[in-house]
């Protein structure tokens, strides 16, 4: 079993209200008592850094998703680039079932090529049913492969209300998710890839423009032109799941985001959108505590090609703030391994710091090593000996 050492205690002021980021909890239990979407079947809102659910009404119930399904879609796209499986630059080829789907499109043609960063620009401003199932065919061969890989990223994340049979969204009785699980995946697209905002942000722009065939995209999502802060994410709209949508925006450090289906317009449901961003804002706030990337300490490495080297967080981590709380003292915590050993992956967790209040722990985030170390060959390893025992100055 892996020992660990506490070597870091820092008292930091902050609010007495906070919230694990690795955990999903209900902020306070009057807040499901505010009157928050009351046109919708199910809504949900959270704290996107924490995880932290601020309002929900029924966010557990079963409902087709429409568009929204494309969240799930997106997480795929921008897993294969960041793997390097595709790259923005390639060019897809439309197939004839890519161009013949109906509902919202960028009119592709039959064998139409497209990049992948114009096709992602099709989902993500104007839902694009086409631009995704093109992009499905591309990763996986045939829609029917890439529904195969959205089911398993849905089990994944622990969706358990979830179900795709295709990555548009069009009606399917068999094709359902729930507020709740559709804020755990926007959550995962925006912590995870938090690029994807400067395509959802995108109020207009132009595919093909200097085309005979060019067509204006215009943002399904209004809120990215006109509420202060919103940069995403995802409208959807059948006859059968009316009006839904799944919006964020980022005031300060504070980023939020806010799920309704089954409203009853499209003007419903970007009010009490607005709303429900403008709770969130008006009460909380949110303090970060060390960022992705940062580094935390800089330590031995036994029998590595390097003595030292330095340890930073995998993630962010946040403290959740009510803007009307007092003071308290918290405390953070680094804690790591007393001996490391090359070789060792800089993906592989080898500690964690916390925040805590008293015995309880409020937050946690891995700490992970900045780059790999391999172990050191041989003679090095003798030349670093040489050099204890003897005082040589030859490693």
């Amino acid at each position: 079993m892996k020992r660990y050492i506490k070597i870091l205690t820092i008292k930091l002021l902050c609010l007495s209200l906070l919230f694990s980021g690795a955990l999903i909890v209900g902020a306070e239990t009057q807040s499901n008592q505010a009157e928050l979407a009351s046109n919708a079947k199910s809504a949900i809102l959270m704290d996107v850094n924490t995880g932290t659910v601020l309002f929900e009404k029924n966010s557990h119930v079963k409902l087709p998703p429409a568009s929204i399904t494309k969240v799930m879609s997106l997480i795929l796209i921008m897993e294969a680039l960041e793997q390097g499986v595709i790259s923005l630059t390639d060019s897809v080829t439309a197939s004839e079932n890519a161009s013949k789907m109906g509902g919202s499109q960028i009119f592709l043609a039959t064998n139409e090529q497209m990049t992948v960063k114009e096709l992602l620009t099709g989902i993500a401003v104007v839902s694009g049913n086409d631009a995704t199932v093109a992009m499905a065919e591309h990763l996986a061969g045939t829609e029917a492969e890439f529904v195969k890989m959205m089911n398993q990223k849905a089990k994944e994340l622990g969706l358990k209300n979830t179900n795709f049979t295709n990555s548009h969204g069009l009606p399917d009785s068999s094709h359902y998710t729930t507020a709740y699980d559709i804020a755990i995946m926007s959550r995962e697209l925006l912590t995870r890839y938090p690029e994807i905002t400067e395509y959802t942000k995108i109020y207009s722009d132009y595919l093909r423009q200097d085309s005979d065939r060019p067509l204006w995209l215009v943002n399904t999502n209004r809120l990215v032109k006109f509420y202060e802060g919103a940069d995403g994410l995802k409208t959807g709209y059948t006859s059968e799941a009316k009006y839904c949508l799944s919006a964020t925006a980022k005031r300060d450090d504070l980023r939020v985001l806010a799920v309704v289906m089954g409203e009853p317009t499209s003007t419903i449901r970007n009010k009490e959108i607005s709303e429900m961003f403008n709770y969130a804002f008006s009460k909380y706030k949110s303090e970060p505590i060390v960022r992705r990337g940062q580094v935390v300490e800089n330590v031995f490495i036994d029998k590595g090609e390097t003595n030292t080297a330095n340890v930073v967080a995998e993630n962010d981590m946040h403290l959740l703030l009510k803007k009307s709380e007092n003071s308290d003292d918290y405390i953070k915590e680094t804690y790591l391994p007393d001996k490391i050993i090359a070789p060792i992956n800089q993906n592989e967790p080898i500690g964690y710091m916390t925040i805590n209040k008293g015995n309880q722990e409020i937050a946690r985030v891995s700490l992970v090593l900045e780059q790999d170390v391999q172990r050191a060959g041989f003679i090095q390893l003798l030349a670093r000996t040489t050099e204890y025992w003897f005082g040589a100055n030859i490693d």
